[in-house]
């Protein structure tokens, strides 16, 4: 370091006629004099130290490809497992209401009674009818005994044989026809008891008690049935993401794995709904006026938290993709060119690499490129990184490492 040794004038002192105030002048230049001499000493050391300041500290990691599960989140709505109309299939008067509007019921309940009186009689006579087909049949089996008898006895024509043996199977189809009638006049009979076909919540009646009731058109409908659980979830996919899911099933299924879509829901209070579903359909056709394909999925509602029409935000969850590429939120950088990192090469200096991103993963995105395995990415310190110039790297801790890549 440069030494400079500022003397004390010696001239003051042999000069006692100065005033005080030439004095305080004379002292004030010397000084400013000695401050400068001083600074132009100094200052080499310090533009010295200056041009020697270490590389700033950063954090970085290593990138490595892992399996990654991804999902796909859509706006959703809630459509009835089944519905379905109930109605009359034979007419009459509507004697009663055997159920609460909107109240739960289950299959096979009676729901509505119909004046039975016309096919109880109706089934009555028909059963006459039987008793009386069956009578001519025992009379036809005797005669067509008889005659074989007669006839092996010589004692009876071939043609009287044959005509017995035809009264006797005209009167067994009579009997058929007689156990059809009594069988169409009992199930007319049962249907004046109006079953559930499926369990669910009922509507309100279409018709009120004492109306006469019809079989054809609005004249029949009485009631709706809503079954609740499980219900539909619908929602569609776009052009791309339908092409991206059906080529990650694909090869899992090539590798012999047979990968289920499931379901979650969530509210739009950001609740999640504790049952998860399962895709069952999906369309083979795009549609034209929206260009997204639409899907299906079925899911348990036992409490009936799902109602028909409701909205909610459906996450198709059970794809995966492997050798993936996921980067931290905070280490991704925005420019006018787009999105960048900054990683480390072999020399210790920063580099900038623009990336192509794909869906967020938790606090991470998956880059679709613009990184490769074994690069090392800043993640902490990058305010202070320039691009080409060098930079001190410290590993992330295990704890920190595992925060980074955790989805």
């Amino acid at each position: 370091m440069n030494v400079c040794i500022l003397h004390r004038n010696k001239n003051v002192e042999s000069h006692g006629d100065f005033s005080m105030t030439t004095y305080k002048s004379f002292l004030l230049r010397n000084s400013l004099v000695a401050a400068g001499l001083l600074f132009l000493c100094v200052s080499p050391s310090l533009a010295q130290q200056a041009g020697q300041m270490p590389p700033p500290q950063v954090t970085a990691i290593e990138v490595k490809p892992q399996a990654v599960a991804l999902s796909y989140e859509y706006a959703a709505r809630i459509s009835a497992f089944r519905q379905v109309d109930v109605r009359a299939r034979v007419g009459g008067i509507l004697l009663k209401r055997n159920f609460v509007e909107g109240a739960e019921v289950k299959a096979g309940d009676v729901l509505f009674l119909i004046d039975p009186a016309s096919y109880q009689a109706a089934l009555a006579q028909a059963k006459a009818q039987l008793q009386q087909a069956q009578a001519q049949l025992e009379q036809a089996q005797r005669e067509e005994k008889r005659n074989i008898n007669l006839f092996g006895q010589n004692a009876a024509t071939q043609k009287a044989r044959d005509d017995a043996i035809s009264t006797r199977q005209l009167a067994e189809a009579s009997v058929a026809a007689a156990q059809a009638q009594v069988q169409t006049a009992q199930l007319n009979l049962d249907y004046t008891q109006v079953t559930a076909p499926v369990g669910g919540i009922t509507s309100l009646e279409q018709v009120s008690e004492g109306s006469l009731i019809g079989t054809t058109g609005d004249s029949g409908l009485l009631t709706s049935i809503t079954q609740l659980d499980p219900v539909y979830v619908n929602f569609s996919f776009s052009d791309a993401e339908a092409a991206e899911v059906r080529r990650l099933i694909d090869m899992k299924k090539a590798k012999g794995e047979a990968p289920n879509l499931g379901v979650k829901i969530s509210f739009g209070d950001g609740t999640t709904y504790d049952h998860d579903g399962v895709v069952d359909f999906t369309s083979s056709t795009i549609d034209v006026s929206t260009g997204t394909l639409q899907a299906r999925a079925v899911v348990d509602n036992p409490t009936r938290r799902l109602l028909p029409g409701q909205f909610v935000r459906a996450r198709v969850t059970g794809v995966s993709l492997d050798n993936a590429i996921t980067i931290p939120e905070v280490a991704l950088m925005q420019s006018p060119q787009g999105q960048f990192v900054y990683t480390i090469d072999q020399e210790g200096k920063a580099h900038i690499n623009p990336v192509t991103l794909g869906q967020k993963i938790g606090n991470n995105w998956l880059v679709l490129s613009g990184l490769k395995a074994g690069d090392k990415l800043i993640t902490e310190g990058i305010i202070k990184v320039r691009p080409g110039a060098p930079v001190q790297a410290a590993d992330a801790t295990p704890k920190d490492a595992k925060k980074v890549v955790q989805n």
